[in-house]
C-alpha cells in the first residue's frame, strides 16, 4: 500500500474543497452514520481533511489488521483518523461527534490552545456525550508536526489518534521536494481493560523475555540473585510487548506492505509520529542516514543521524535522500521484541532486506540510579533501597505506592536510550538538541520545583511525589503568570517515562545557552535519572500533566498544573 503524498500543492487544492469535507465528511462518503454507529469495519490508513471547519466523527467497529481481529475506534471511519491540516495564522472549529455509548473527547497533542479547548475530561471540559457533537475553537498560533487522540478512558489504545500537520504562514526553513507522515502504534485484540487488568495482577505479564540460567543473556549468579530480589528481571524494559501488540506504521502491520515512493535524488521529509499507547521505537533506515530538522513541532538546527529513540507521544521531522533503489524504515520496539516496518522505493514493490532483530538489551546499574556516570554497571546495592529504608525528600510521600527508589539518579540527557548505547552509529540524544529559532524568555528562573516519579511496578501504581492523580486531582501544581520555573523531574523508578506537559512548550536544560535549548513537550527521563526544564507560564488555566505511557497515566501518574492568568496579580 503506498502512503499518500502530503505537499503543499495537495494542501491548496484541498483547502477549495473544504466545503465537501465539512458538509459530508470522508468516512460517510463509503459509510453509512447508521453503519458507523452499528460497527462497520474500520478502515485501514488515513484520508486528509483541511480547512477552517472541519467535521470529525468518533464510532467503533470491528478491526482486522493482519489476519488478527479486534474491536476498535475510528476518527471518520478509519485508524489512524484523518490527517487534520491547519495553517499558521487561521482561526478554525472543530465540530467533534460521538457515535459511541461511552463519552470521549479529543485532545490536540502540542497545540496551543485555550485551556477550555485542550480536550481531557475532569480538567479542562466535561467530556462529549453520546450523541452529542462538540466544537471545539480556537487560533492556530504554531506550525510543525503534531498529533491527536482521545483522553478519554484507554480509548487511544483502541486507535483514537490521527497526524495533525500545521503549515507554517511563511516559508518552510527546509527545503523538500515530498513530505510523508509516518505513524507509529500498536494493534492488540485484547480490550485495553483487560491489559489493565493483567497488569495489575502481574506487571510482567507480557513480558516473553524473562532471562534464565540458559539462554542468551551474559548474566552472573551475582547478577541473578541482585535481580531475583528486586522482583524483577533486567529484561522489564516494556509493560507491554510483541506479545499481545502487532506494531503499525500508518495503521499496517510489517507484512501489510506500507510504502513511500521517491525519485533518487529527492530531499523527503518524513514527519514521524509515535502515535502508541505504551510503546518506545528504535527508528532508522539502514544505508540511509537521515537529518532531524524538528522536535514536538518545533524546529532545531539540522542534525545528521543513523538512529534515534522516539518515546511515545513524541514527533520528530527527518529529511532524507535516498539514492538506491530501495530502502526498509525499520522502527523497532526498544525491547526488541517487534517492529514497525516500511518500505521507501524507487518504483511499487521495489524492497530493501528487512534486518533481523537484535538481541533485546538488558537494564544495568545505571538503569537503577546506582552509579554516578551516564550510564554503565556498578555491582553494589547500596545505591537502591526498599521501601523500609528510603531515603526521600519530604515532599515525597512513602507508602505502599513506592516498593523501591534511585538513591543516586544523574542527568541523562546525553543518553541514547536503553538499546542504543553500544551501537556503532550515530544516534541521537537530547544533548544534540538546539533550537533554530531563539527561545522569546531567557531569564533565569526564580525558582525550581522538584518532582519525583515514583511507582510499585509489583502493584502496577504510578505516581507523581508518591501520589497518585485520586489522591491530588484537587490539588493542583501552581504557577504565577508569567512565572520562570524551572522543573526537575527525578526518576525513582527503573523504568523511563516520557512526561508530557499540556499546553505550553517547555526548553529543556541539555548544555545549550538559554536562547537555542530546544523546545519540546514531551521529556523522556531515562530509568533512575533525572530531567531538567525551563518554564514560562504564559498559558493560564488547568493543564494536565502526567506520564503519557496509558496504563501508567492511568494507573495514576497524572497531576494537574494551574497557570494564573494575568489579572490575578501574581
Amino acid at each position: 500500500m503506498t502512503a499518500p503524498l502530503v505537499t503543499r500543492r495537495h494542501l491548496l487544492a484541498g483547502a477549495g474543497a473544504a466545503s465537501a469535507f465539512t458538509a459530508l465528511p470522508a468516512w460517510a462518503q463509503g459509510h453509512s452514520m447508521h453503519k458507523m454507529r452499528g460497527g462497520a469495519p474500520i478502515r485501514v490508513g488515513f484520508d486528509e481533511v483541511s480547512g477552517t471547519v472541519i467535521d470529525l466523527a468518533v464510532g467503533h467497529g470491528p478491526r482486522t489488521v493482519q489476519g488478527r481481529k479486534g474491536h476498535g475506534v475510528a476518527i471518520n471511519g478509519s485508524v489512524p483518523g484523518p490527517l487534520v491540516r491547519l495553517r499558521e495564522g487561521s482561526d478554525v472549529r472543530l465540530n467533534v461527534t460521538n457515535h459511541l455509548e461511552e463519552d470521549t473527547s479529543i485532545h490536540w497533542h502540542g497545540l496551543l490552545v485555550p485551556f477550555y479547548m485542550d480536550g481531557v475530561p475532569g480538567i479542562s471540559f466535561p467530556g462529549i456525550r453520546p450523541g452529542q457533537t462538540f466544537s471545539y475553537q480556537f487560533p492556530v498560533r504554531q506550525a510543525g508536526t503534531y498529533w491527536y487522540h482521545s483522553h478519554s478512558g484507554l480509548q487511544e489504545q483502541q486507535g483514537h489518534y490521527g497526524p495533525l500537520i500545521i503549515d507554517p504562514a511563511g516559508e518552510e526553513p527546509a527545503e523538500y521536494d515530498r513530505d510523508y507522515i509516518l505513524l507509529l502504534s500498536e494493534f492488540t485484540p485484547l480490550h485495553p481493560h483487560t491489559i489493565m487488568d493483567r497488569l495489575r495482577k502481574g506487571e510482567g505479564y507480557f513480558n516473553y523475555q524473562q532471562t534464565s540460567w540458559n539462554d542468551q543473556y551474559p548474566l552472573t549468579a551475582e547478577d541473578r540473585r541482585m535481580w531475583a530480589q528486586m522482583r524483577m528481571p533486567a529484561t522489564d524494559i516494556a509493560d507491554v510487548t510483541g506479545s499481545t501488540y502487532t506494531y503499525l506504521a500508518n495503521g499496517r502491520g510489517p507484512k501489510e506492505g506500507l510504502e513511500y515512493l521517491f525519485n533518487p535524488g529527492e530531499r523527503v521529509r518524513m514527519r514521524v509520529i509515535n502515535g502508541s499507547a505504551m510503546t518506545f521505537f528504535n527508528l532508522r533506515i539502514p544505508g540511509l542516514p537521515m537529518t532531524v530538522i524538528a522536535a514536538d513541532g518545533q524546529n532545531v538546527k539540522p542534525v545528521e543521524v543513523d538512529e534515534f529513540q522516539i518515546g511515545t507521544a513524541e514527533t520528530y521531522d527527518v529529511i532524507i535522500e535516498p539514492r538506491a533503489e530501495a530502502y526498509t524504515i525499520v522502527a523497532e520496539s526498544m525491547d526488541r521484541s517487534g517492529m514497525a516496518l516500511a518500505a521507501l522505493a524507487s518504483r511499487p514493490g521495489a524492497r530493501a532486506p528487512i534486518p533481523p532483530p537484535r538481541k533485546p538489551p538488558l537494564l544495568d546499574m545505571g538503569d537503577m540510579g546506582m552509579n554516578h556516570g551516564d550510564h554503565g554497571a556498578s555491582h553494589s546495592m547500596d545505591g537502591m533501597k526498599m521501601r523500609d529504608t528510603l531515603l526521600l525528600p519530604p515532599d515525597v510521600k512513602t507508602g505502599p505506592g513506592i516498593d523501591m527508589v534511585s538513591m543516586a539518579p544523574v542527568d541523562k540527557l546525553g543518553d541514547p536510550g536503553l538499546g542504543l548505547r553500544d551501537v556503532e552509529h550515530r544516534v541521537l540524544t537530547y544533548r544534540m538538541l538546539s533550537a533554530l529559532e531563539p527561545n522569546r524568555d531567557t531569564r533565569t528562573p526564580s525558582r525550581l520545583l522538584e518532582l519525583h516519579l515514583t511507582g510499585n511496578m509489583e502493584r502496577y501504581m504510578w505516581s507523581f511525589d508518591g501520589q497518585m492523580y485520586s489522591a491530588v486531582s484537587d490539588v493542583p501544581i501552581r504557577f504565577a503568570w508569567n512565572e520562570r520555573v524551572r522543573v526537575k523531574l527525578v526518576n525513582n523508578t527503573m523504568m523511563a517515562h516520557p512526561i508530557h506537559l499540556h499546553g505550553m512548550f517547555f526548553e529543556l536544560v541539555n548544555g545549550e545557552d538559554a536562547a537555542h535549548q530546544p523546545r519540546k513537550n514531551i521529556v523522556i527521563v531515562q530509568p533512575g535519572a533525572s530531567a531538567q526544564f525551563d518554564l514560562t507560564a504564559n498559558e493560564p488555566g488547568d493543564w494536565a500533566f502526567h506520564c503519557h505511557l496509558l496504563y501508567h497515566m492511568h494507573g495514576g501518574m497524572m497531576q494537574t498544573v494551574t497557570v494564573m492568568g494575568p489579572e490575578s496579580g501574581s
